[in-house]
């Protein structure tokens, strides 16, 4: 049996016209030999697998065959500075530098992984690689040019490689195919090219992996099996369970998904790329960022008119949300299918905000105040002004139907808008109610009261920290309908800034008055006059709660 030898190494570009993906590189080296240009020392640098080294094999080939020597061998030395990366592994290659080459014109250095030398090595190089013979060349390469310091750097000619293309791979792939008479799919070498992530080197391992899995036929289905790689399909299946609101189907498909051994990561971050490339299906100028065969690129721009562009926007903020979110999620499969109901509500949120009018029978209409020109506000009989329940209103008009719109029984978005309808109704019967309304004057007395009534509104539901807020100063009358609250620090205000329209709201009609605004002030100075003692503490939260004081003397603490 013959030894077998990888496609890596039995393929591997020996000029310049077989590098792949490289062609702006490999001119540059062609143009600089030619007109006798070429620097005397050079880097390299790149992703793994994308014609480094290669390039620096052909390169110190052509240098010594341009008077046709067949020795030229002897003037290419390569080191591997993962391995020899000390600094007497430097001075022994610095000796081999003051040796004129015996036959050729130039002696060609090679040293590759070059970020792998340490820093004394990298010191001892600088002299040399910036007054070297004129007969030595250096071509140094590495995949991390960050790791090689400045000094190095600034002596070389640098060549940044980079990542082959999936068409190009692919197509390097087809002749490979055709020389080793293996059959073959078209949409199994793209995928072999999208998996190597642009690494030519990558691809042909992937290349020979699966000639042998398959026999010699590598289809679409094999690869996909042996990649450990989502079909397309799944994900073309997936959107149409979408676009349907099919929560159910949808969850059974991600099901399957995880009984052939996929992982939710896996298969959210394929949702997500799929919806990348719907959006860049929709404009026909953008088609060419689709890195897929024909018949699939095809698929895309079908299915990409099914949706505006505001749907595959959200789409790819949920997926690409829940994909962040995953790794630190102590439910990872219950986050995926939360993502995946949110995606099938999305058309259930009305992305649009159709205006559609709710009948008069569900909301009761509200009589709106003429405002003359001098902004004086004309009273009528039965007329009421109350800007934030209209407001209210405006709103509530711009929300679906939930009529007329389906609702899913999981379906977050609908039973918000459900609830959002039943509480307007609620609020519209509240004033209703309240409906004689007037401008009265109130005094700090009332005032005090209805603060106070607001304040254990906030309690009975819960709110203590913003209730507790509502302790921290007491409220002043200032230019009649004005009410001055003064807190200590800003992150108060904004904490009370989040209910300043239910406050308002509760005191217009509590002191029946419709002009009334809040002002929420701050001053630092009072702060001073909230700072207790360890023991002016501990009486306050007695006075709060009497059972702390019958803990203390049960437990025999010293507070």
């Amino acid at each position: 049996m013959d030894n077998f030898v990888v496609s890596a190494l039995k393929y591997r570009p020996d000029n310049f016209d077989s590098v792949v993906g490289q062609k702006s590189i490999t001119k540059t080296l062609e143009n600089a030999i030619s007109q006798n240009q070429l620097p005397q020392a050079l880097l390299f640098c790149g992703p793994r697998g994308v014609g480094k080294t290669t390039c620096a094999r052909i390169l110190a080939k052509k240098i010594n065959t341009e008077k046709e020597l067949n020795d030229y061998s002897y003037n290419i030395f390569e080191l591997d500075a993962a391995s020899n990366n000390g600094v007497d592994d430097i001075r022994n290659l610095i000796d081999q530098v003051r040796i004129p080459p015996q036959t050729g014109k130039y002696k060609v250095y090679i040293i590759d992984e070059v970020h792998m030398l340490s820093g004394q090595a990298f010191n001892a190089f600088l002299k040399t690689l910036e007054e070297p013979p004129s007969y030595a060349i250096f071509i140094l390469a590495t995949t991390e040019k960050h790791k090689v310091i400045p000094t190095i750097l600034s002596r070389c000619q640098i060549y940044d490689f980079k990542k082959i293309s999936t068409d190009d791979i692919k197509n390097y792939l087809e002749l490979i195919a055709e020389k080793e008479e293996i059959k073959y799919e078209d949409e199994a070498l793209y995928l072999i090219a999208k998996k190597s992530d642009g690494a030519l080197r990558d691809a042909l391992s992937i290349f020979d992996r699966l000639v042998n899995y398959t026999e010699g036929n590598i289809t679409k289905d094999l690869a996909y099996e042996n990649l450990n790689v989502l079909d397309h399909d799944v994900y073309f299946q997936a959107f149409d369970f979408v676009i349907k609101n099919d929560i159910t189907n949808i969850l059974l498909l991600f099901n399957n998904v995880l009984d052939k051994g996929f992982n939710g990561q896996h298969f959210i971050d394929g949702f997500c790329s799929h919806f990348r490339d719907l959006l860049v299906s929709k404009n026909s100028d953008s088609h060419i960022l689709i890195e897929q065969n024909q018949s699939i690129k095809q698929k895309y721009i079908e299915q990409s008119k099914t949706k505006e562009i505001d749907f595959i926007l959200k789409a790819i903020e949920i997926t690409e949300d829940c994909s962040f979110r995953y790794k630190n999620s102590k439910n990872e499969r219950l986050l995926v299918e939360i993502c995946l109901m949110k995606l099938c509500s999305i058309s259930l949120t009305d992305l649009k905000k159709k205006t559609i009018i709710l009948s008069n029978n569900e909301i009761p209409s509200i009589s709106v105040l003429k405002i003359s020109e001098n902004n004086e506000i004309q009273k009528k009989e039965s007329i009421i002004e109350v800007s934030d329940q209209l407001k209210e209103e405006k709103k509530i008009n711009s929300k679906i139907n939930i009529k007329n719109t389906p609702i899913s029984g999981l379906s977050i978005s609908s039973l918000k808008a459900k609830k959002e309808i039943e509480n307007f109704k609620k609020s519209q019967t509240d004033l209703t109610k309240n409906s004689k309304i007037s401008s009265d004057d109130f005094n700090i007395e009332q005032l005090i009261v209805s603060w106070d009534n607001f304040y254990k509104k906030l309690l009975k539901n819960g709110e203590k920290n913003l209730a507790s807020i509502l302790l921290i100063d007491v409220p002043v009358i200032k230019n009649k309908n004005e009410i001055h609250y003064t807190l200590t620090n800003n992150t108060n205000k904004v904490e009370l800034e989040k209910v300043k329209n239910r406050l308002v709201k509760f005191l217009k009609i509590e002191l029946k008055n419709t002009n009334i605004e809040l002002v929420i002030n701050v001053d630092k100075i009072k702060e001073k006059k909230f700072l207790y003692t360890p023991s002016e503490k501990y009486e306050k939260l007695k006075s709060i709660n009497p059972v702390i004081e019958k803990f203390r003397k049960d437990f025999k603490l010293n507070l």
